[in-house]
């Protein structure tokens, strides 16, 4: 598959994001996806914004942020709104975002879920191969 792909990945909670990073990496580089850019974001929440920016330059995304509870509500309404934006602009657009924004309640979760990027992966390359 000669795909073009974006990860767009939130430097937010990097030592956790870094590891979905190199989960989706090996699962491109298994199908021989050769044409990858990454951009880098300050958070989850820029991610749905950089996407749409860049939304005409490549075949498919992946997304990838960590979002951690904290001690107020705003972990449900940033969850929440990011993957409202990715959803909308993934159907106008038509393009597959492989959505690797892992919530957690706390750290310790994340190594059980360092596996979600090569996941968003396989996700975004068979939405790709529908014609």
């Amino acid at each position: 598959m000669k795909a073009k792909i974006c990860i767009v990945i939130s430097t937010y909670n990097e030592d956790i994001t870094n590891e979905l990073y190199s989960s989706a990496k090996k699962e491109l580089d298994k199908f021989g996806i050769r044409k990858i850019d990454t951009v880098k974001v300050p958070g989850a929440f820029e991610i749905p914004v950089a996407v749409a920016k860049l939304i005409k330059k490549y075949d498919g995304f992946i997304a990838i942020g960590c979002i951690i509870k904290g001690e107020t509500a705003n972990f449900d309404l940033i969850s929440k709104a990011i993957t409202n934006g990715i959803m909308q602009i993934s159907v106008s657009q038509k393009k597959p975002i492989g959505n690797s924004i892992i919530t957690l309640f706390n750290r310790d979760q994340a190594v059980k879920r360092y596996s979600r990027g090569k996941e968003a992966v396989r996700a975004v390359l068979e939405v790709l191969k529908i014609k």
